[in-house]
């Protein structure tokens, strides 16, 4: 999870302190949520919970109306704590906190008389690890959409900062193929492996990245869909991988969403980071020619100019042609239009 600056937790809570997640259970594999240490504390006394979902002002939990609760939130004028446990990477020991919170009234949970779903609304901010750790989720969903076309180049420095293993295994029609990462995005990658540029394009590929420290394994599932020879190595090929959007892994996502997030945007560099955008290129305005200079007047004795000192036609347009053809635009690296929208509720 890494040291995140107090503004930056004051930017998550202002962003997404409206946005409700549900615990997912890829959501819950990615916030590292102990689900078995979650539990409402009221008067004294502890009842397990299972959590449903929150934000940064509530949560809604399921709990069993039979267990006694009931009366205990009416001693306690509906006032309750809502402890929290989350395993993060980077330190040994889980991390938990209690929110306090108002229960605003409960329903029955899918049909049954013994459960039912409470709506628990928080007194205060919660604290800075919960919106730490749920802001960056939040944060990588967004960005996979807004950010999707910023690629980050491969290399020893990016491969340390990212954690991730350069060299992957592709599969292609069910046998794994090795290959070598030259860049990662959202929405997709560039590899290099032997084979045959024709036989590849449009051919269905499973991708499998490894990262470290969490050690993590994800299978990202897209299409080839653009390839280049190698120069100087005929039996290599250069692909790009363009990812099923709607399949692509949150951890994945978060993966890529800190490394591109690390620095502030107004103070990256992001030549120096090796990111870069394949958006395209504007062409640049045609130059007006430049205007002739003038002759100076001949003198009287001067010789009259030869023919081989007087410009054609022909070589007088060329410069005005070249400074009016507009610049080439840059290629772009895919094309393909996704959708702005987001949402957190993954099936379960």
């Amino acid at each position: 999870m890494g040291i995140m600056t107090s503004q930056k937790i004051a930017t998550y809570y202002d962003l997404f302190k409206g946005i409700d997640v549900s615990y997912s259970k890829e959501i819950i594999q990615v916030s590292g949520l102990v689900a078995n240490q979650v539990h409402l504390k009221c008067v004294g006394d502890f009842w397990p919970c299972v959590i449903f979902s929150s934000s940064f002002q509530g949560a809604k939990v399921v709990v069993s109306t039979k267990s006694g609760i009931l009366q205990k939130l009416e001693r306690a004028n509906n006032m309750v704590s809502l402890r929290f446990c989350f395993k993060v990477a980077e330190k040994g020991n889980p991390v938990t906190f209690f929110v306090n919170t108002k229960s605003a009234g409960y329903s029955a949970y899918g049909g049954s008389e013994d459960m039912a779903l409470f709506n628990l609304q928080f007194t205060q901010r919660p604290p800075d690890d919960l919106i730490e750790i749920m802001g960056r989720i939040l944060d990588a969903n967004i960005n996979s959409t807004k950010r999707k076309d910023e690629h980050i180049l491969i290399t020893p420095d990016s491969t340390r900062k990212l954690n991730i293993t350069k060299e992957s295994a592709v599969i292609i029609q069910g046998v794994p193929r090795h290959c070598i990462l030259r860049d990662i995005s959202f929405s997709g990658v560039k590899i290099v492996m032997m084979g045959v540029a024709k036989f590849l394009v449009n051919k269905e590929a499973i991708l499998r990245l490894e990262f470290e420290d969490p050690k993590e394994s994800f299978i990202l599932r897209g299409t080839f869909v653009d390839a280049e020879t190698v120069e100087g190595r005929k039996e290599l090929v250069s692909l790009g991988i363009l990812f099923d959007e709607s399949i692509v892994p949150m951890g994945y996502k978060v993966r890529v969403n800190d490394y591109l997030t690390q620095v502030r945007p107004e103070d990256r560099n992001l030549d120096k980071m090796g990111v870069v955008s394949v958006t395209p290129a504007k062409p640049a305005p045609p130059k007006a020619p430049a205007p002739a200079p003038k002759a100076a007047p001949p003198s009287p004795a001067a010789a009259p100019p030869t023919p081989a000192a007087t410009p054609s036609a022909k070589e007088e347009a060329a410069p005005a042609e070249q400074a009016a053809s507009p610049a080439p635009a840059a290629k772009e690296e895919t094309d393909t239009s996704l959708d702005d929208s987001f949402d957190l509720e993954l099936p379960s």
